[in-house]
């Protein structure tokens, strides 16, 4: 039997780790202690698991105490992203193997200290980078190590966040950099690994330009300027386009909009805990919009742009190599495009010289894609032996992504290039 301790009592730990432990994975796992800043979320986990009733709750200054009296073999961190590097530190000083989710932690001499600590330690990271997991992101892996398109040369990644997805961010702690890391580390080092992973390279170098256009005091779609609103209780709604896009002006209290509907249902389970804050508050300091070309170790090039506030969710990719290219694109959340989309997804193979081959893959069902039940079985059940490559990422594969986002955050406010061996000590080994 493994037992584990929480870190973290988020939403994220609830519905991804401890639901599915207890409901599916309970034969093998054991959850034998819960920490958290917050009494009220042990309140609340627990009426929400009668089976955890008796199980022990700890302080974040007590970590020490939670692992002598528990005894656990893992520990799960999945708290706010600026709480993770505690944890992790931690968790390795005690020979424990930490499984985190991404980021890792906020900053690049952050992930060097978790890359020191595991190197000295007999436990291990594991970040859930769930993408990995998805069924077209491992068919493109599956692709590129058949040798279909040969050495990648360049990769084409465009990322959409639709105005509902896109405006959480800002209505959250996500929107103060020293809390998150700003969204090119929070959201953006999900994609990093993504190409990290599939093309087995090294990131070098990154430039880019970055711009806050859409949130924050100066947006142009900001009913006023007032400051320290929340939209459950604000008194211009009627006015806010980001609001009222699903309501009508005589329903406006009917809104389908969770983030703002979360006060409600959060109130009972958090402390003195907003989710609805104005996206158009002057504290608002991370960017919500990037352009960047990554420099591969062997040769590579990412042309990788992001967008927080676009009509739709999804992507569009291409990897170009030696001998052909590889093309996908993806809508996400179809319930809130309002136009016709292509719901087959595809991928498409052209070789250099020879005919297109469309590529239907066989979707799994569940959340990111399909990929959180094949990650919590690979972690919860062990690596499935039947997969012949490596998709369980490790400390490294998350110190890699968030050089690449800090590099990013760092090139666009100092308007030069940044090397990657000015944030880690690079190491010429695979990110997987």
């Amino acid at each position: 039997m493994k037992r584990f301790v929480i870190c973290g009592l988020s939403n994220r730990a609830i519905k991804m780790f401890i639901g599915p432990m207890l409901e599916k994975f309970s034969s093998q796992n054991e959850i034998v202690g819960l920490l958290d800043i917050d009494p009220q979320r042990f309140l609340a986990v627990k009426e929400e698991f009668p089976q955890l009733q008796s199980v022990p709750t700890y302080a974040p200054d007590q970590v020490e105490m939670m692992v002598q009296e528990t005894r656990p073999n893992s520990m799960i961190v999945a708290g706010r992203d600026d709480t993770h590097i505690a944890y992790i530190l931690q968790g390795l000083e005690h020979d424990l193997e930490v499984i985190t989710e991404k980021p890792m932690v906020t900053n690049a001499r952050d992930a060097q200290r978790v890359i020191d600590a595991e190197t000295n330690s007999k436990g291990k990271v594991v970040v859930t980078f769930n993408y990995r997991y998805g069924a077209q992101h491992r068919k493109i892996k599956e692709m590129i190590l058949e040798g279909k398109i040969g050495r990648v040369t360049s990769v084409d990644l465009n990322w959409y966040i639709d105005t509902y997805h896109g405006a959480s961010y800002f209505k959250r702690w996500n929107r103060v950099r020293e809390l998150s890391g700003g969204l090119s580390v929070h959201k953006s080092t999900h994609h990093f690994d993504l190409v990290n992973w599939w093309i087995d390279q090294l990131p070098e170098e990154v430039f880019a330009y970055g711009a806050l256009n859409y949130y924050g005091q100066g947006a142009e779609l900001n009913p006023s300027k007032q400051d320290s609103r929340f939209c459950g209780t604000c008194t211009e709604k009627i006015d806010c386009q980001y609001y009222m896009r699903w309501t009508n002006r005589s329903e406006e209290t009917a809104v389908s909009d969770d983030h703002i509907k979360a006060p409600l249902d959060l109130g009972a389970k958090y402390t003195d805990y907003r989710p609805d804050a104005c996206i158009f508050d002057k504290e608002i300091e991370i960017e919500d919009t990037y352009v960047a070309t990554v420099k591969y170790d062997k040769g590579a090039l990412l042309s990788y742009s992001i967008n927080f506030s676009v009509p739709y969710e999804g992507y569009r990719l291409a990897i170009n190599g030696t001998k052909g290219r590889i093309e996908t694109t993806e809508f996400h959340e179809p319930s809130r495009i309002p136009f016709p989309f292509p719901e087959q997804q595809t991928v498409d193979y052209f070789p250099l010289f020879g005919s297109k081959e469309v590529i239907h893959v066989v979707q799994n069902k569940g959340g990111h894609g399909g990929g959180d039940p094949l990650l919590l079985e690979d972690l919860f059940l062990g690596v499935d032996p039947r997969r012949n490559y490596e998709i369980l990422a490790g400390a490294k594969a998350g110190a890699y992504s968030i050089a690449v986002g800090e590099a990013l955050w760092k090139s666009s406010q100092e308007n030069r290039q940044i090397k990657i061996s000015e944030l880690l000590e690079s190491e010429k080994t695979s990110v997987l």
